[in-house]
């Protein structure tokens, strides 16, 4: 009896196991990102390659585990939730609100880590702005997590969230900062540039030359 149960329910453990090495995947793989886009300028040469490649590596690895993830539930015999109910968001009876996050936040992982390889079509700035909302479907991927799951409150995975989450928010804050540093660097050049540039010749060929204010003494 205890065989068949273990048998009967084998396809929902390893559903969830998939579940949970896929938010660590992704959880790694933000993590990954916010230090790549984190003051460059100090790295050792070569560690910007070494970060982009592992960054690629384990973005395609939690796509891996998500792809798992939803198979295994659809092998799930007391779930049967149908292609409909591991693709569509919020078709699935089960817990519809949270499963629903779920498929939202696995599209958008597929969608968002794949168009890596199609950054050049879409244009650099362009498509490092559509990804940073990697961020809103990592959110909704834990929210998924903890309110799906059969174990989504217990102490153990709670843990363990919390140590992936654990170095987020400091390189989130590094992150921003060194953007506006960046931002404050590129003004500064600009208002650089504009003060080097030599004047406009006027109609004789001859550059123009300020006059002096009226009134103002030397």
């Amino acid at each position: 009896m205890i065989a068949a149960d273990v048998f009967g329910y084998g396809w929902w453990i390893a559903a969830r196991a998939a579940g949970i090495v896929a938010i660590l995947l992704v959880s790694a793989s933000v993590g990954l990102g916010l230090a790549m886009a984190t003051k460059p300028e100090r790295r050792r040469p070569g560690m910007a390659v070494v970060l982009r490649r592992l960054h690629q590596y384990v973005a395609l690895g939690a796509l891996v585990a998500i792809a798992f993830h939803g198979l295994f539930l659809l092998l799930d015999p007391w779930l049967r939730p149908g292609l409909a109910g591991v693709a569509v968001p919020f078709a699935l009876g089960y817990r519809t609100f949270f499963t629903g996050l779920g498929v939202i936040a696995a599209w958008s992982a597929a969608a968002l880590g794949l168009s890596y390889w199609l950054r050049d079509r879409i244009g650099r700035e362009r498509w490092t702005t559509i990804h940073r909302l990697t961020l809103a479907a990592y959110a909704l991927a834990l929210i998924h997590v903890i309110g799906a799951g059969t174990d989504g409150g217990s102490a153990w995975l709670l843990a363990i969230l919390a140590l992936a989450l654990l170095p987020l928010p400091t390189l989130a804050v590094r992150r921003l900062l060194s953007h506006e540093r960046e931002q404050e660097r590129r003004a500064a050049a600009r208002a650089r540039a504009a003060t080097r540039r030599p004047a406009a010749a006027g109609p004789d060929g001859r550059r123009a030359t300020p006059r002096r204010p009226v009134g103002h003494g030397l």
